[in-house]
């Protein structure tokens, strides 16, 4: 454990400080919406250590679109805590300025490529993988890049909608083809993001826990959004996953209620 709370240099940190630099962490992201309008927002985070490298937002915009964001910067601990920050203060006063997904994305993939040129030791912390999202309230229309996360999943009527990949994960290359989709919401839908820490959750045999297992529980019948939140990691702790987990694991989850009338 001690090994763990070293810096680079050798020198302990203080686990005051890490548990301070963890509040900060907090203070960051979203809490569940107190109070459903056209949709219910809830969010649960669990880190692998004191500190993580998950992010994750929802902002409603200037104009009362949703931008919904998750993303996993590569590694965890310390210095993904370090990146994630700073990306995520980047990613939010982005969306405050209303930058639409694609645009926000080759940003992102700008801003981290800068600072991975700086060293070769620590370049491949710099990077990313990275779903954002902007609801449309009148529409329910969902406009999205996915830049190489684990794909989000729409629950519909018993069915599943997978959002697969738009481009590649951001930062490892300074030149980067990133294209936009879109797919139209419906009242019902049940929206999920979520890191890939919850699928690849091992229990003592080495099994995972899988993404089939997390398109069943998102099938059931489990109608409070939060009920649902702790569903998920309540089967993680039957599956005999780690606990605290060995990576980061994050869901976000929006219950669309219906569109908002013009």
């Amino acid at each position: 454990m001690a090994a763990r709370n070293r810096g680079r240099n050798g020198q302990r940190i203080d686990p005051s400080e890490l548990e301070l630099a963890r509040e900060v962490e907090r203070l960051l992201f979203p809490k569940s919406s107190p109070v459903c309008t056209w949709n219910c927002i809830g969010v649960k985070n669990r880190t692998a250590g004191v500190l993580g490298g998950d992010y994750f937002d929802s902002v409603t915009l200037p104009d009362s679109r949703l931008a919904v964001v998750i993303g996993d910067v590569t590694g965890h601990g310390l210095h993904a805590s370090v990146v994630m920050s700073m990306l995520y203060g980047f990613i939010h006063h982005a969306a405050f300025d209303q930058i639409e997904p694609q645009e926000l994305a080759k940003q992102v993939n700008a801003f981290l490529s800068h600072f991975a040129e700086r060293s070769l030791t620590f370049d491949l912390y710099f990077s990313t993988t990275l779903f954002m999202g902007i609801i449309d309230p009148k529409t329910l229309e969902l406009e999205y890049v996915n830049a190489g996360h684990v794909p989000p999943l729409i629950r519909r009527a018993g069915a599943i909608i997978e959002l697969a990949p738009t481009t590649n994960p951001l930062g490892y290359f300074k030149s980067l083809d990133i294209s936009a989709a879109s797919v139209r919401l419906e009242q019902g839908d049940r929206l999920l993001l979520y890191t890939d820490g919850i699928i690849e959750a091992a229990n003592p045999s080495g099994d995972r826990f899988g993404l089939e297992r997390l398109k069943e529980t998102l099938t059931g019948n489990v109608p409070d959004h939060l009920e649902f939140l702790d569903r998920v990691f309540a089967g993680l702790r039957s599956f005999g996953a780690a606990d605290p987990p060995e990576d980061d694991c994050t869901l976000l989850v929006v219950d669309i209620h219906g569109p908002v009338p013009p």
